[in-house]
């Protein structure tokens, strides 16, 4: 009698507390001893305006649903002004369909595990302890939400009352939005109530408003309404419901696409998180390194794989040849050759020699090709400085070989980032794998 009592206390005591309309903090903690499980789903239809020249853009059908499951755990930042989670992924169900082509995405199970980090600026990096990543399942993550960014920048910072307004972060906004640049409008959140559903005593807010940026899509402009509710006992954020209008505009400010979608975000405390725990975790390094960061590329049809630096970015593939590309000018050229078709690396060398004899290059004195590497892979290497018209270039070259068949690199380093971009080669060189047979065609 007296739990039922004390129960019956509290809550009539809190009631009252509401009822009186005295300011409610509206305020989420995130500990790491608390992980909470999140369940994100995402449906849209419309036409999307692609860039094919033609004027005005040719509008394609769009329409798509995803689901994501993962229990999420924050820790504590590596550096200033930055923010960082650990999560596993529970459920992963992505699919888009462009023009009557169905996309797809998923992240592997051996790397579900994911770090993400959260920089001042909203971008996010995603490493996992676990193993490299796809370029693919990057660009799954990067385009998830962040909650303790979101939810922080929806809630309000100071006690408020039924019927108080205040305007999301930009932070949120960015969250929500996806935008790299906001240039105008805003999100309004508003204390409708409290409520009460299913014995929980609930804030609910109601979210509007109009915003205007742009993305990897170019400008647009984005309406959004939606309702979201605060667990007051809990202290958490633990559903937000999206309405939204996605528009791309033209250079005129018009609408040349509309995208109409629905998002919907529901939060719980996590049950199932001992992979994410302290004790799981320990020996597993948590900071992003360069090893760590490195991608994976695997290309089934081609026969190759290997691992690169998010610096780098893979180019198209071409026969059996691949190219990758950076930002100051590095390039590499990857050329998967048969066995009984690979050069040796002198003869490899002589072909470069005579190449740059003919584009009347200045070059160093060329020492003897070096073996540097046995296993898995024989590697043998030699490099060039040379200087062209356009200026001085680092060049290397090795020629990798394999049980399957072989590779022959050519890389192009600009003189002033040498030495950087020489450690990503061989970072590249040292786990380059031909995964199938090469034949003679």
């Amino acid at each position: 009698m007296r739990v039922h009592m004390l129960t019956l206390v509290l809550v009539f005591g809190f009631a009252s507390f509401i009822s009186a309309q005295e300011a409610i903090r509206l305020t989420e903690k995130f500990d790491p001893a608390s992980p909470y499980r999140v369940e994100l789903k995402v449906t849209m239809a419309g036409r999307l305006a692609l860039a094919t020249g033609k004027e005005p853009a040719e509008a394609v059908a769009v329409e798509g649903n995803s689901t994501l499951v993962y229990d999420e755990r924050p820790l504590a930042a590596d550096e200033p002004k930055t923010d960082k989670v650990i999560r596993v992924y529970r459920g992963i169900d992505f699919k888009r369909t462009i023009a009557e082509k169905e996309q797809k995405a998923t992240i592997r199970d051996a790397v579900r595990r994911l770090v993400v980090l959260r920089s001042e600026k909203g971008k996010k990096a995603p490493f996992s302890p676990d193993g490299a990543l796809l370029w693919s399942e990057i660009d799954v993550v990067k385009h998830d939400i962040f909650t303790p960014v979101l939810v922080a920048g929806l809630l309000p910072t100071i006690e408020v009352k039924p019927g108080a307004k205040w305007a999301a972060s930009a932070a949120a906004i960015a969250e929500l939005t996806d935008l790299d640049s906001i240039d105008e409008g805003s999100l309004a959140v508003e204390f409708a109530s409290v409520i009460t559903l299913n014995t929980r005593k609930l804030a609910k807010l109601g979210i509007t408003g109009t915003v205007s940026g742009t993305n990897e899509d170019g400008p647009t402009r984005q309406k959004l309404d939606g309702t979201a509710y605060f667990d007051l006992e809990a202290g958490r954020l633990t559903y937000l419901k999206l309405n939204g209008i996605h528009e791309m505009l033209g250079a005129d400010g018009k609408a040349i696409g509309r995208i109409d979608g629905t998002f919907t975000m529901t939060r719980s405390p996590s049950k199932e998180f001992d992979d994410i725990s302290d004790a799981k975790l320990t020996g597993k390094e948590l900071k992003p390194t360069p090893e760590n960061s490195l991608l994976l590329y695997d290309n089934a049809d081609l026969g190759l794989k290997f691992l690169y630096p998010r610096r780098w970015r893979v180019g198209g593939v071409k026969g059996r040849q691949l190219t990758l590309d950076e930002s100051k000018g590095g390039g590499i050229l990857l050329t998967v050759e048969a066995t009984d078709r690979l050069p040796t690396a002198e003869k490899y060398q002589d072909e470069v020699k005579g190449f740059l004899a003919k584009q009347q290059a200045k070059i160093s004195p060329i020492l003897a090709p070096v073996r540097t590497a046995e296993k898995p892979n024989r590697v043998d290497r030699f490099g060039i400085d040379a200087e062209f018209k356009a200026g001085k270039t680092r060049l290397e070259y090795a020629v990798c070989s394999g049980p399957h068949g072989g590779v022959l690199v050519a890389a192009r380093l600009p003189a002033e980032e040498a030495v950087e971009l020489k450690l990503d080669l061989e970072r590249i060189l040292k786990q380059l794998e031909v995964t199938k047979v090469v034949g003679d065609k």
